[in-house]
């Protein structure tokens, strides 16, 4: 008896959807492309907003920044729902696996009571500035326009949340999970006048309307300032205090910036490169911002690391910028 074993090709009927084919042409596309291009309806709502009766659901005309196609910009980390799980619970296991060493090996207790006494007051009320980011980018993923644009929002913001439970975390590692660091956090954040100017600022931000510019002072100016200030700068001198176990409990941090940076300066260059007019908006909002931030920041930054860190956290901010096409 043969056994005679043959390969058939079976064509596929179609390469991919037809939205998707009208975009990017009759081939097989990327999980992100069918999970990310136009996606958001844009036509035949049933209802206006009972909140905003002018407009439309998904209307562009909810910032100022004009583009003739929004579905232009791309995630260069091409981000769809199970590319960003994914790549989130990669990081995530890397940063549990170091705050179990930390507790384990009992590092907070070990630490100077002057270094951690500094890191709840200078670190650990960041988790109430990241709430807020959270709030923002969720505020710029339900009115922002594209799901190119929205989904990356509201990945955004839900990283900000987790950001704020790792360093709800550390205060716990400190305090022996007492809560007494938190308490205390709570307190710098309402009261101390150190963190007052990050209150105002955070603050100011969630009152605007235009979701883009939300986007800039969030993002944009006070990330780039605070990741700068606190993640590098700060650890820095809890280095030179033998506090440097800390770095371990704030790479998620690093990595997390690193990453999203990738996103944010993608969008900016797209928004600059396409008009005069939105490169001029955006000039003015970042120097809008950017004079806030410096201004309610500095109380922190002389604090934590010292006369003329956030100059440093500027420089860095003006050279992003003018990769992406803004110059100072």
């Amino acid at each position: 008896m043969t056994i005679e074993i043959k390969t058939s090709t079976l064509e596929p009927v179609r390469n991919t959807y037809e939205h998707i084919k009208r975009r990017f042409g009759d081939k097989p596309a990327s999980r992100y492309q069918e999970a990310s291009y136009d996606v958001a309806p844009t036509h035949n709502f049933h209802y206006r907003p009972y909140w905003e009766p002018d407009r439309e659901l998904n209307d562009p005309r909810r910032t100022a920044i004009v583009m003739q196609d929004w579905y232009a910009h791309r995630d260069p980390r091409q981000y769809y729902y199970g590319a960003y799980v994914q790549a989130r619970a990669k990081l995530q296991e890397i940063t549990e696996a170091n705050y179990a060493f930390f507790d384990k090996r009992g590092l907070g207790e070990r630490m100077d009571e002057a270094v951690r006494a500094r890191v709840i007051r200078c670190l650990v009320p960041l988790r109430h500035a990241e709430l807020g980011a959270n709030m923002n980018n969720v505020f710029s993923s339900a009115y922002g326009v594209a799901t190119v644009i929205t989904q990356a929002f509201l990945y955004n913001g839900m990283d900000r949340l987790g950001i704020a439970q790792y360093l709800s975390r550390i205060g716990l590692l400190l305090d022996g999970n007492s809560g007494a660091s938190l308490a205390s956090a709570k307190e710098y954040w309402m009261t101390d006048p150190v963190w007052q100017g990050m209150r105002r600022y955070i603050e100011n931000v969630l009152v605007l309307k235009d979701w883009f510019e939300v986007f800039i002072a969030q993002d944009v100016v006070l990330d780039t300032l605070v990741y700068d200030l606190m993640y590098r700068q700060f650890d820095e001198v809890l280095t030179e205090l033998d506090g440097g176990d800390i770095a371990m409990l704030t790479e998620f941090m690093k990595e997390w910036h690193k990453d999203t940076s990738r996103w944010v300066d993608a969008v900016m260059k797209t928004c600059i490169a396409e008009s005069d007019h939105n490169r001029e908006t955006i000039g003015s909002w970042v120097q809008d911002w950017r004079e806030k931030a410096v201004t309610d920041l500095s109380p922190l930054a002389e604090i934590a690391v010292g006369e003329g860190a956030l100059n440093e956290s500027v420089d860095i901010l003006n050279k992003r910028l003018a990769k992406v096409g803004l110059n100072s």
